[in-house]
């Protein structure tokens, strides 16, 4: 009996000893800047059948996902999809912000080098950024095994998805003409990527990102990437964040319909279908997890929605903190911008011109809360100090806080009517912008597709937060360490037999 039971324990030892955790060999995100999610069936009946189509024919899609912070703006988006978190808790208050009293820019870095170019754009890296991504979080799993790699036109799209432990980050110095990194890396670049650089050098000065052919360049950096670095021929899952920066700019040019955007969605859905195709030839059909996602939406042209009886229109922000300003150094009798600066429809008070003349902080953050109130154009005006106590609506109030870091977002926010820009909009304006909490600036894509995902679509409520948990459950990895989402169960649970038992071999 005592035999048996040994043998018996012998047994589920050794069938617990080669168990293994199954995991894809390569995870790529993709970010598409500026995407709405109704971009998806706008123009899916001018998509070919393996870019957005495939991925909504073969993937489980996310169909209510919504950014639940403010503001919705490039920075924050990227390092929220990658962190699970938000600026309150990940550091990145928006591309620009102020620290100690600076304005900043998000991924400048002076303590670095670039490579490949010595002006300040490759002088970059994720250093402002305090929370762990998905790509740290796999490193952290596989004793820093994984390689994690990140590629974009714009170099805080490419850096912040990567994280602070991975092996690159590549993005594009007009300045140059081509793709760059930093010291933050490598002490030089690749070979490969020297010879990609000779072969598909841009004329220096072109602003590529501006153009169709800046998708088509991320895509095929992206596939040297996979090839030269052997992505997902390793005995651990390695990690390419992928981000295409074209939408965006060619969105903030000509705005959400015409023939620019239809081009650029164009040129990305064939782009999408080719680096697929790539990713089934190298890696394997069913060997690699995709998530495509937006860091954020964007408004229709007030002008264009006018034209069609649709309210929408901006609001003169210049002219609102000059008076205010003025009003501000006649009450306290010291001439000066006491608001020194407006970011993503946030206010900065100059606290050094406060503090220099002994004028409480408080009393003019209330004037200033006063007169905006004023402003017909404004639907609130909120002191972060005080978002919690503010009458709004819930949904606004958390978003809100969630976008509120203390020592980089200002001191107030002001939300505008729907479609309203936080600046005077001319009668031949074409363009667009984002950053408000509304639909058509936070209702963004979130598909997956491939390893151990089932087809299917949910309609119920799903965040940005998310996308992070529900990789890193599929992956069987901590999830990042300021992550506040929940892992999305309908994608979770198809790929949930992630734990095997390989057969024993018996001699």
């Amino acid at each position: 009996m005592r035999k048996n039971l040994l043998t018996l324990l012998f047994c589920c030892l050794a069938a617990l000893a080669t168990a293994q955790v199954q995991r894809p060999k390569l995870v790529v995100g993709i970010v598409v800047d500026q995407m709405r999610w109704d971009y998806l069936y706008y123009y899916y009946d001018k998509f070919g059948d393996g870019g957005f189509k495939r991925l909504l024919n073969e993937g489980f899609s996310c169909d209510n996902q919504m950014i639940n912070y403010l503001p919705t703006v490039t920075a924050i988006g990227h390092a929220s999809v990658y962190t699970g978190s938000v600026p309150a808790l990940h550091g990145i208050a928006g591309n620009n912000f102020y620290l100690n009293g600076k304005n900043v820019y998000c991924c400048t870095d002076d303590n670095v080098k670039g490579l490949g170019s010595d002006h300040s754009a490759a002088r970059m890296s994720p250093h402002n950024m305090v929370a762990t991504t998905i790509g740290d979080q796999l490193k952290l799993a596989t004793d820093f095994r994984s390689k994690v790699i990140g590629v974009a036109m714009k170099d805080r799209a490419a850096i912040l998805p990567a994280g602070h432990s991975a092996d690159a980050a590549y993005w594009y110095d007009n300045a140059v003409g081509h793709f760059v990194s930093s010291s933050y890396y490598m002490d030089k670049l690749p070979a490969w990527v020297e010879d990609f650089n000779k072969q598909n050098n841009s004329k220096p000065g072109l602003d590529l990102k501006a153009t169709n052919e800046g998708v088509t360049m991320t895509f095929k950096m992206a596939e040297a990437a996979l090839d030269n670095e052997q992505l997902g021929k390793h005995d651990v899952t390695d990690m390419l964040c992928v981000s295409i920066s074209s939408t965006d700019a060619i969105a903030h040019a000509h705005s959400t319909r015409g023939k620019e955007n239809y081009e650029v969605y164009m040129q990305t859905d064939k782009d999408l279908a080719h680096f697929l195709s790539k990713l089934d030839a190298q890696v394997g059909k069913g060997n690699y997890l995709v998530f495509l996602t937006a860091d954020h939406a964007g408004a229709h042209n007030p002008n264009f929605l006018n034209k069609h009886r649709i309210p929408g229109g901006g609001w003169d922000s210049r002219a609102a903190i000059s008076n205010i300003n003025k009003a501000l150094s006649e009450k306290y009798g010291v001439e000066g911008r006491y608001i020194c600066d407006l970011i993503d429809y946030r206010l900065y008070v100059d606290h050094k011109l406060l503090a220099d003349h002994h004028i409480d902080l408080q009393t003019v953050k209330d004037d200033i809360v006063s007169m905006l109130k004023e402003d017909q154009s404004l639907d609130y005006v909120v002191d972060f100090d005080k978002a919690a106590q503010t009458a709004m609506p819930e949904f606004l109030r958390e978003r809100t806080i969630n976008g509120y870091n203390r020592n980089r977002s200002g001191d107030i926010m002001v939300v505008t009517h729907p479609e309203t820009f936080a600046w005077k909009v001319a009668p031949d304006y074409g363009g667009t912008t984002h950053g408000a909490w509304n639909p058509y600036d936070a209702h963004i894509p979130l598909i997956f597709m491939g390893w151990h995902v089932k087809h299917g679509s949910t309609s119920q409520p799903t965040f940005m937060v998310d996308t992070a948990p529900t990789v890193c459950a599929m992956l069987k990895i901590q999830m990042p360490n300021a992550c506040i989402g929940n892992a999305i169960l309908p994608v979770v649970e198809n790929g949930a037999a992630a734990l095997t038992a390989r057969p024993v071999r018996r001699k």
